[in-house]
């Protein structure tokens, strides 16, 4: 009977290492396998998102260049003297243009949509700032007033450009 026992532990035990040893190595072959799969589909998603996100970074481009108000005061004019309208004209242009990107926010990193959501406010309170300015009684003075102050400093929406640049040379 020992001998018997000593007989069937000989079988098992190599058996049984054998067994662990393959266990170990398949699951390792998995892993590796299931990490292989993923950094492919991985690879393929980046590959099909970075011209989604380029053009992203296009359109917040254009709509930053569009609400310069040196910019927007060319394209939009006044459709009377009125400033308090012009007013209005000018910031319904702005977030209309701002709602027709909205979507884009998806593909930017939230630093850069955050920047742009900052120089499209600041755009819209410079302009009150303007109205609201004891020199401004008509909607050309208005122009007026808002591009002196446009001669004078830098466009609010130049830092968020100035940003967007940076941020495109890190995804090369």
């Amino acid at each position: 009977m020992e001998q018997q026992l000593v007989e069937l532990l000989m079988y098992s035990i190599p058996a049984l290492i054998t067994g662990i040893i393959a266990y170990f190595f398949f699951r390792e072959h998995i892993k590796n396998e299931n990490n292989r799969r993923l950094f492919l589909m991985q690879k393929d998603l980046k590959k099909e998102a970075l011209p989604m996100r380029l053009q992203a970074y296009e359109r917040m481009t254009l709509f930053l260049e569009r609400i310069v108000p040196s910019k927007l005061l060319i394209r939009v004019a006044p459709l009377s003297s009125d400033k308090n309208d012009y007013e209005k004209l000018l910031i319904d242009n702005i977030e209309q243009e701002f709602e027709h990107n909205l979507s884009q926010q998806i593909y930017l990193t939230s630093d850069c949509w955050s920047i742009i959501v900052a120089a499209k406010n600041t755009t819209i309170q410079l302009i009150r700032k303007a109205n609201m300015s004891e020199k401004t009684d008509t909607a050309n003075k208005l122009r007026e007033v808002i591009l002196t102050e446009m001669m004078e400093n830098q466009a609010p929406s130049s830092t968020a450009l100035a940003y967007i640049k940076e941020e495109i040379t890190t995804i090369w």
